[in-house]
């Protein structure tokens, strides 16, 4: 097979044969294609697109290029959860303790965060000595005891879509939705699970920034889960303010916690427990959405969540006092606020510039060799519709020197806005794509 028969065919905007995009994604992984027709592959799906099979046949074998999770030894149906990524976005640490204090066993394979603040593992590696580095054997094993597993990404996870995300990000071809898809849902389908939820935040803060292009995404998504077998659920989400009031690695544990123990309200836990009862569903443990999010709230306030997080921690090495102690997770030395310039009402929040004030702290990289303050980081004390007086502080700022808060502070002044009037409410779970 001539792999310039298959650019042209694609360029010429034809429909790919499962035996070609295989022998695509052999030749990515074994590196017999060079990066300049990978390229220009990448480009030419930019402009052609694939179709649905396309899409499913790219993302089952760029799911076989590497190892896969075997979870068959696990019983009942194993869930999933993935985020396309926002601010202040700390589902994972609360949905997947809940999800799996209800009997429903959670194998989370999880990623370093490239932006604004850390992800889940550099979340969880701000607890002292948590280990996010588990062999197959040790996950599986823990997942039988506990129903729940949270790990960092196995190095030969999908080697393919390591190597066109790489691409994608150099050669302007990153927007492609089936590639897009095909990236997310290659590791979601490697890491083993039966059923995925699938969270695609829409905003101003969101990489899909209006409605109609997360749906086209969500829909992709979901229809390439019938293809290949699996269940999958779209919740997709506003992120036109931080979901939770905490940003930065250390903050973002802490709110989890305070959640866990029912002390939070709001976006960040409707948004946990909505996607908590869609695995749920998926698991067949409920009958209804409004049946899942009862039972995980009772969880809640009965304490299992926690107990279940607690479980987690300790099983995986971490130290436990966090939960009773928050100063074992130290904050950063230095302090500033944003305080409000005159009396009002907090009418939106441009998000991307709060995220990228947060990364000013050194709670979030900017190259993927960058390393992480995890003790850095911004607390919202306001959201939107909230009134404020002149002088009340609307944020703190925490990292580790005075000129690095200063730099966050600059950002964070342009990122409030403050009205007379309240602004009109917008619904936070915008459509439900199944």
């Amino acid at each position: 097979m001539d792999f310039l028969d298959i650019l042209l065919k694609k360029r010429n905007g034809q429909k790919l044969t499962k035996q070609q995009i295989e022998y695509f994604v052999k030749g990515v992984t074994e590196s017999t294609i060079p990066d300049y027709q990978i390229s220009s592959f990448l480009m030419a799906v930019y402009f052609q697109s694939l179709d649905i099979e396309e899409t499913a046949q790219l993302t089952l074998a760029m799911a076989k290029s590497g190892e896969m999770l075997d979870l068959s030894n696990i019983e009942g149906f194993k869930t999933d959860k993935h985020s396309t990524g926002g601010v202040a976005d700390t589902t994972t640490l609360i949905l997947a303790p809940l999800v799996a204090s209800v009997g429903v066993p959670v194998v989370k394979m999880s990623g370093r965060g490239l932006g604004f603040s850390g992800g889940t593992i550099d979340k969880l590696e701000s607890i002292p000595h948590f280990q996010t580095e588990v062999t197959q054997k040790q996950a599986l094993q823990w997942a039988k005891q506990s129903n729940i597993v949270i790990m960092g990404q196995s190095k030969n996870l999908t080697p393919a879509d390591q190597k066109l995300y790489a691409l994608r990000d150099v050669t302007a071809t990153v927007e492609s939705i089936p590639l897009i898809a095909s990236s997310i849902m290659s590791k979601k389908i490697a890491s083993g699970a039966d059923g995925i939820v699938l969270d695609v935040k829409c905003g101003n803060g969101a990489f899909m920034k209006t409605l109609e292009q997360a749906q086209q995404l969500g829909k992709c998504m979901a229809d390439m889960g019938r293809h290949v077998g699996r269940k999958v659920t779209v919740v997709i989400s506003s992120m036109s303010q931080p979901l939770g009031n905490n940003i930065g690695n250390r903050l973002e544990v802490i709110e989890a916690i305070e959640t866990l123990k029912g002390n939070v309200k709001g976006d960040l836990l409707e948004v946990s427990i909505t996607l908590g009862a869609y695995m749920l569903l998926q698991a067949n443990k409920v009958q209804t959405v409004q049946q899942g999010k009862q039972l995980l709230l009772q969880n809640i306030e009965n304490g299992k969540g926690l107990l279940k997080f607690e479980e987690l921690l300790k099983q995986q090495y971490g130290d436990s006092n966090i939960i009773y102690d928050y100063s074992i997770l130290a904050l950063s030395d230095f302090k500033l606020c944003l305080k409000a310039q005159q009396q009002g009402y907090i009418s939106a929040m441009d998000t991307e510039t709060i995220g990228r004030a947060s990364q000013q702290t050194g709670a979030g990289r900017k190259q993927k060799t960058d390393s992480i303050d995890f003790g850095a980081g911004i607390i919202m004390k306001k959201r939107i519709g909230d009134s404020v007086q002149k002088g009340e502080v609307i944020a703190e700022i925490y990292s580790s020197n005075e000129q690095k808060c200063q730099s966050a502070l600059e950002l964070l002044q342009y990122a409030v806005t403050i009205a007379d009037t309240p602004p009109i409410s917008t619904p936070l779970i915008l459509d439900i794509i199944s």
